[in-house]
């Protein structure tokens, strides 16, 4: 059990039996009357957001969530297969469950998969990835001064904005938790 003096932003809780993430809370000292702590938290089921509040001292629950370091294997129509590495159990995600994280697998990524009660409810990919560039329009000699950007497809199928020089087939890293476009990491050879 957690009691709201506890509290932290990114403390996984249970609340009204599902699991949650503290997003943001505030604890309250008002003249008259108890202390409260003002909570933000996000469902890890549904990614909805509740603001409840909560007395000072009162307890919530601690979800039975798991956390395990799996590689991601292939993915096959609507599912993706992942592989445990110290037991070599191999689980299958399907995409609604993976949701925009899907656009940046590449075949051997290590991701850490939440389980809670022994089911899937989401992953989380490492921040930077590098993936090579599938389709965007020719970049120029000299179109490195402006910060003018263009439409990219990544060999993912993750759609980014990259700078003019970009080419099909350089390696950019991307932020996995924005979408955004970082550097260039190599050049097609």
């Amino acid at each position: 059990m957690f009691d709201t003096s506890d509290f932290r932003k990114g403390l996984k809780i249970e609340y009204n039996g599902e699991p949650y993430e503290i997003v943001d809370f505030q604890h309250v000292k008002p003249g008259k009357g108890n202390a409260f702590t003002r909570t933000r938290i996000k469902n890890l089921i549904t990614g909805n957001v509740l603001e409840v509040t909560l007395k000072s001292g009162e307890k919530v629950g601690k979800p039975d969530l798991e956390e395990k370091e799996m590689q991601f294997m292939y993915a096959e129509g609507d599912s993706y297969f992942f592989m445990d590495q110290q037991s070599y159990e191999q689980i299958e995600i399907n995409k609604d469950t993976l949701g925009d994280a899907r656009l940046y697998l590449l075949e051997n990524t290590t991701v850490y998969i939440l389980f809670y009660k022994g089911k899937v409810i989401g992953i989380e990919l490492p921040i930077f990835m590098e993936i090579e560039v599938a389709k965007t329009d020719p970049g120029f000699k000299g179109d490195t001064v402006s910060n003018t950007t263009k439409p990219a497809e990544l060999i993912t199928g993750a759609k980014v904005q990259v700078p003019l020089f970009i080419n099909e087939g350089d390696i950019i890293k991307i932020d996995t938790r924005t979408g955004e476009y970082i550097e260039r990491v190599a050049l097609k050879k």
